[in-house]
């Protein structure tokens, strides 16, 4: 199979169920920004941190369903989906993540170590691909809310990963000054 197959070039590209679409539609935006999100964590990995490293491949992972869910506005038995199990496993990450942090006592500036700046980072595009989601939603009836909240879980997971990755390097948080 050849990369290029030229369909898109007239601007247009199909969803996964052969709709054709533009490239600028809510519905791309959407599942393009989740692709930026899961190409940031691939530049992260590995981390130096291994149970980070497991969590951000199983994210990675989870980051193609959400795409796909994105990309079916009606998704038939079999099709790959967004469910709760998605959510709660993100949820037991954080948890474990956090049994391991000082509670959170003010707002903490975005840095620290290579692996902590860059998981701040891939934060900021998650909470993007959060509101490419909502804003989907908005526009159309078929998006699966479970794959906005699960873009929401992750982008806090994604917050506590850069925390713990800092602590592990000895990387002070810093607090905003007002």
């Amino acid at each position: 199979m050849k990369i290029y197959t030229r369909r898109g070039d007239s601007g247009k590209t199909d969803l996964r169920d052969m709709t054709r679409v533009s490239k600028t539609s809510p519905r791309i935006e959407a599942y393009g920004t989740v692709d930026e999100v899961n190409a940031l964590l691939g530049t992260i990995r590995p981390t130096g941190v291994d149970e980070l490293d497991e969590y951000l491949e199983a994210a990675q992972n989870h980051l193609h369903v959400v795409q796909a869910d994105l990309a079916n506005p009606e998704p038939e038995e079999g099709d790959p989906v967004v469910t709760d199990d998605h959510v709660d496993e993100v949820e037991a990450w954080i948890d474990a993540c956090e049994e391991q942090l000082e509670p959170l006592e003010s707002f903490v500036l975005p840095g620290g170590s290579d692996a902590g700046a860059s998981l701040h980072h891939a934060r900021t595009v998650c909470r993007r691909a959060e509101r490419r989601a909502v804003a989907l939603a908005d526009h159309e009836d078929e998006v699966n809310e479970t794959a906005v909240a699960y873009l929401n879980r992750l982008s806090d997971a994604l917050f506590v990963f850069a925390r713990l990755a800092n602590r592990r390097e000895g990387v002070r948080e810093e607090s905003p000054s007002y």
